[in-house]
């Protein structure tokens, strides 16, 4: 994503923002620090979120307000959401505040309690601290990330289901064991098959807290028929992670569809309530762990997710775009 001429930022990439002598020059050129291609785009909350603390601070000298919103957020905000701790120090050295009330009415400083460095930031003794429910999900959401590892989950399919084992979701979609021979060959190259020949094998887990339906090369465990019949009276989130288009999400819950296309790992969004906030800001960029969470399952490992599962199994021929 790259920047008009008329601002002087034209030809920035993600990665620029992390070339101080590059950002310098362009400023002392006439490049304008508050503003950053179209639509009310603003360079301090680029660099907050993919440059290095030496830019941050670059511009957060020569803006005319350090905490100016962007999205209805200040550039601390972003920081503090990315996880990019230096430039949070960085932004908070140059005068950002961290008491400043964003979405779900949090605070940067009091959001980044429940981040990798609860230390961040000096609260003063009458700021109010985590929860003890609210130091739950932050612990939790440590454990599962770490739990499951720097995994490659490109091009992989879910569904998240609470409170049914393994052999209830086999027994809720009628599936039967997978030919071994074929799933044997799937595995060692997936995509040398047609995709609509494989969308019907899924692997099945049983998790602490429920089960997981897989299928590391497709999206068939995310199709809506397959989670109306898993979500009979309890909630399944979907996952695909699209290769072309991100990470698409769904939830149903009692066969009901409740909400479809969402971006888990996203990131708090500015119409989400306090505790969906939390939950959005401990999950940030860790899609495959948000959805696990959502579902309330709480696997040790990432087996469940890239393999080996429990069961092999195939799915009965039928329209699952059908609900």
């Amino acid at each position: 994503m790259t920047g008009g001429d008329a601002d002087g930022w034209a030809g920035m990439d993600h990665w620029d923002w992390n070339d101080h002598e590059d950002v310098r020059r362009r400023l002392d050129a006439g490049a304008d620090p508050e503003r950053w291609g179209a639509g009310g785009s603003r360079p301090l909350h680029r660099a907050a979120v993919f440059g290095s603390p030496e830019v941050v601070a670059e511009l957060a000298r020569r803006v005319a307000d350090v905490d100016a919103l962007e999205d209805g957020a200040t550039a601390l905000w972003e920081a503090v959401v990315a996880g990019r701790s230096e430039n949070a120090r960085a932004l908070a050295a140059a005068g950002a505040d961290p008491g400043w009330i964003g979405y779900g009415d949090w605070t940067p400083g009091r959001l980044s309690l429940a981040g990798p460095e609860p230390h961040l930031f000096p609260l003063a003794e009458d700021q109010p601290r985590l929860t003890e429910a609210e130091r739950a999900v932050a612990e939790e959401g440590r454990r599962l990330i770490a739990a499951l590892g720097d995994i490659y989950y490109d091009g992989l399919g879910l569904a998240c289901v609470a409170g049914i084992d393994a052999e209830e979701a086999i027994r809720r979609l009628e599936a039967t064991p997978a030919d071994a021979e074929l799933t044997a060959e799937l595995l060692e190259d997936p995509y040398a098959y047609d995709p609509d020949e494989t969308l019907r094998i899924i692997g099945v887990t049983t998790v602490p807290g429920g089960c997981v339906v897989t299928q590391p090369w497709g999206y068939g465990p995310s199709m809506p028929g397959v989670h109306t019949r898993l979500s009979a009276g309890t909630v399944s989130y979907g996952l695909y992670a699209n290769p072309k288009s991100g990470n698409q999400g769904s939830i149903h819950r009692d066969g009901v569809c409740e909400g479809w296309d969402l971006h888990p790992g996203g990131g708090p969004d500015a119409e989400e309530g306090p505790a969906d906030v939390l939950f959005s800001y401990v999950y940030c960029y860790q899609a495959v762990a948000y959805s696990l969470a959502y579902a309330g399952l709480r696997p040790t490992d990432a087996r469940a997710v890239i393999g080996p599962p429990d069961h092999w199994v195939e799915l009965p021929d039928r329209d699952y775009w059908a609900t």
